[in-house]
């Protein structure tokens, strides 16, 4: 079988405003590919910027995938929540974007995203914190009933990612 490796990290994540801010990540494949190694969902630290917006995570990522072909190609899906000073947790963004299927390391900024909600709703996250989230997760990726949201931009998140391709080439795919 062909493998992929996936070795970085989340760098951290720009253009929120809230502070206080944490990552929960996740990788989502095909049914044709197996994890092999690594862990398939994590969570970063909390970061509070002292200089500047940007919010330092480096929280590492190392996945190893089999697999017997193309489709369902990795997606990292990402959840950036903020704390406030009483350890309550909001929605701050959603985001996912696909790994590269090309080998080296790339430099990759993912948008996010959050629902709005009625306008009770975003009166009530501004005053009580809270506020919309999605039901299904899977919403974040699919695409298939994202098209009806209203939604709010967010920040960015930063990741660096290095791949490794193994034996893509025993299976008739050229890199």
């Amino acid at each position: 079988m062909a493998e992929v490796h996936v070795i970085g990290q989340i760098v951290g994540a720009t253009g929120f405003s809230e502070n206080s801010l944490f990552c929960k990540w996740g990788v989502h494949t095909g049914a044709a590919w197996k994890l092999l190694s690594g862990i398939r969902e994590g969570q970063t630290q909390v970061d509070t910027p002292q200089i500047g917006d940007m919010a330092y995570w480096s929280h590492p990522i190392d996945l190893h995938f089999a697999t017997k072909g193309l489709q369902g190609w990795p997606r990292l899906h990402l959840q950036v929540w903020s704390q406030d000073s009483f350890g309550r947790c909001q929605l701050a963004g959603y985001g996912f974007c696909h790994v590269p299927s090309s080998p080296g390391t790339h430099q990759l900024d993912c948008p996010t995203w959050r629902p709005l909600g009625s306008w009770r709703e975003q009166l009530a996250r501004a005053f009580v914190g809270g506020g919309p989230q999605l039901l299904h997760g899977d919403t974040i990726y699919s695409g298939a009933d994202r098209y009806r949201l209203h939604t709010a931009a967010g920040g960015t998140v930063h990741l660096e990612l290095g791949l490794l391709l193994r034996h893509f080439d025993r299976y008739g795919v050229e890199c």
